[in-house]
């Protein structure tokens, strides 16, 4: 399947649009996991057993895996998903945004060394940083379009005067990933849950396409807000999906040893409003 065809199977078969992010900070592990030298695969590993039935995606964020040296630990992980959950899409958050043959070796990071289905991206850079994603059969790529994050205006809400009908920023990366950059079908946009206005606008200018939604949970998104702006279905059937991920609520909901009992839980609650 492709990616979208596998994240709307996992969708309808989880009845579930929750993303697990997986963020991993040691310090705030259970004790008994901190310092170990396999503790980032081992923590995580138990947040993928707990929840693996209540989700669509699951989204490891790269960075936090890198600055531990832990690489090899995210190769693991995944490997473990695919045996545990093997339904479940991998979204590797990566937000990578270079050209040329830069790209293409970030390319290959994602979907071969990794082994992912779809990556984050940011098109600052304009097509030919997108292109040696998008030329890959079946693989997604999700490209940064109205973030949560408050430095997000001084770009992403600006008018483009150059551009017929003055549209945003945001709204021009949602045409161009409707439109002429989506070569393989399988584009998505990046929405922050805070905005859920312009989640509604981006849905507008892209009715089908997929969409990842950070920001509900520890950033204060409001999780049937998004549901209603982001969610287009008819019966059983969705014609552009919705992937809304919670990181911190989930990962950190305990740091005792009942951890993963707990990211449970939390998962469990948030699932309740994001299920379909």
């Amino acid at each position: 399947m492709t990616f979208i065809e596998q994240l709307i199977h996992a969708t309808l078969l989880q009845r579930s649009l929750l993303c697990v992010g997986l963020d991993p900070e040691p310090s705030k592990f259970p004790m008994h996991l901190r310092g170990k030298p396999d503790g980032i695969f081992e923590f995580c590993a138990h947040i993928v057993d707990a929840t693996q039935d209540l989700v669509c995606a699951f989204k490891p964020q790269i960075a936090y895996f890198a600055a531990h040296r832990a690489e090899a630990q995210l190769e693991t992980l995944i490997a473990h998903m695919r045996n545990v959950a093997p339904a479940i899409p991998v979204i590797l958050d990566a937000k990578r945004g270079d050209i040329g043959s830069t790209a293409e070796q970030y390319a290959i990071e994602a979907f071969e060394r990794y082994g992912a289905d779809a990556v984050t991206l940011s098109p600052f850079m304009g097509f030919d940083s997108i292109e040696p994603y998008v030329k890959r059969h079946g693989k997604g790529a999700f490209l940064l379009c109205r973030t949560s994050n408050p430095g997000g205006d001084d770009l992403q809400s600006q008018r483009l005067s150059s551009v017929d009908g003055q549209p945003k920023l945001f709204e021009h990366i949602a045409r161009l990933a409707q439109g002429p950059w989506n070569l393989n079908g399988q584009l998505g946009l990046v929405v922050g849950a805070t905005y859920p206005d312009e989640i509604a606008s981006v849905r507008k200018i892209a009715p089908e396409l997929p969409l990842l939604i950070p920001g509900v949970g520890a950033q204060g998104g409001d999780a049937a807000a998004t549901l209603q702006a982001g969610l287009r279905r008819n019966g059983d059937q969705i014609s552009g999906p919705i992937i809304v991920n919670s990181s911190r609520a989930i990962l950190y909901a305990s740091q005792g040893e009942d951890f993963a009992q707990a990211a449970r839980a939390a998962a469990q609650e948030a699932r309740t409003v994001l299920s379909i």
